[in-house]
């Protein structure tokens, strides 16, 4: 051993040294690994589990990626399109079917060109311009609700929306919408109360609930409302027709096949001289036809068909100098059909002008 030169030995324990800082330094690395979670923790230190992916760093995203995309800017023609704009699409974002696409021209600021809505210059200013008319008959759309929309266009006069499948009821706030004088909702699955936001809607002239499913009764007050056409047949309104009415300017009146019951008043028929066309059929309606019927001098059309009315035809229908179409089949009515109906100058104009089958009556023959 003492004839090993010095400088062996120096060279054995520069060796045995290196070895051991190697050694030291990656026992000390081994013993420091972090584990990190792609995610927004890291891990506790026990490994990566609980489904991150196995020890590495989250991905930076690129500078380019976190840059803001710029909303699209819309210029408006006028103030009032941009107010009812956002009400537009809202009211898309609900509809469920629209089979004939009709909602895909609803984009961009051009409102006016949107497929079923009309702009006009609004009674009070004659230099704006804003959505006057809503045509959206037989679009056959889909929608849970028209509240939101019919009555957040403040400067809507026609709304027509016949055969589509909008459900729900008619908002009370529509009686808000001054110009308002057109409402046709016929065709559709509407349900509810009758709308009474339209009684003292002065402007309104024009009103159809026709083939719904509204239910109760109608307000006494419709039938006095300065309306020409009132049109809710086919629902389920049930009540007694209104005894007495003050003078009313009703054209079109039609109630047919729904549950009114009780007998016709002379004095509702009295207060609608101005009737040209009377649709009752296929009610519960009873008792005797009142003789006030012969001063509906305008009508054209009297149809009571498919009641439980009785009693004679009274003398005073031969003074329905402009009638063309008088239906009482179905009904319990007796006695002698009046010659001067037989002889009513009008009547014959129609293949059908004159039905009382099913009843007891026969015809006063010379």
């Amino acid at each position: 051993m003492n004839n090993i030169p010095a400088r062996v030995w120096l060279f054995l324990f520069f060796n045995l040294f290196c070895s051991l800082v190697i050694h030291a330094i990656a026992n000390g690395t081994n013993s420091k690994t972090q584990d990190f979670k792609v995610g927004s923790a890291r891990s506790s230190g026990k490994g990566c589990d609980h489904g991150w992916s196995h020890c590495k760093q989250p991905i930076t995203p690129q500078p380019s990626s976190l840059l803001p995309v710029e909303a699209e800017v819309l210029t408006f023609e006028d103030l009032r399109l941009s107010v009812v704009y956002p009400v537009i699409q809202k009211f898309k974002s609900i509809i469920t079917s629209d089979p004939l696409g009709i909602t895909k021209t609803w984009v961009g600021s051009d409102i006016c060109n949107y497929k079923g809505f009309y702009c006009d210059n609004p009674p009070d200013n004659k230099s704006a311009t804003a959505v006057a008319s809503i045509d959206f008959n037989g679009f056959q759309l889909s929608a849970p609700s028209l509240d939101g929309f019919l009555d957040q266009l403040p400067d809507i006069a026609v709304f027509h929306a016949n055969s589509n499948n909008f459900s729900g009821t008619i908002s009370t706030n529509i009686a808000k919408l001054p110009y308002l004088y057109e409402l046709d909702v016929s065709n559709n699955q509407l349900s509810g109360p009758f709308p009474t936001a339209v009684i003292g809607m002065n402007s309104l002239t024009f009103l159809d609930l026709r083939f719904n499913f509204f239910t109760g009764s109608v307000p006494p007050q419709v039938f006095v409302q300065d309306l020409d056409f009132l049109l809710i047949n086919n629902n389920n309104f049930m009540q007694s027709l209104p005894d007495s009415l003050s003078i009313t300017h009703i054209l079109y009146l039609t109630l047919a096949n729904n549950k009114f019951s009780g007998p016709i008043p002379g004095g509702i028929v009295k207060a609608l001289t101005s009737l040209t066309e009377v649709l009752l059929l296929n009610n519960s309606l009873t008792g005797c036809l009142p003789y006030e019927l012969g001063s509906l001098d305008e009508a054209i059309v009297f149809d009571a068909g498919n009641n439980q009315l009785t009693g004679p035809l009274p003398l005073s229908l031969g003074c329905l100098k402009s009638v063309e179409q008088l239906n009482f089949a179905g009904n319990l009515l007796y006695g002698m059909v009046p010659e001067v109906v037989c002889a009513l100058r009008h009547l014959w104009k129609e293949a059908l002008p004159l039905r009382v089958s099913s009843n007891e009556l026969a015809i006063a023959m010379r």
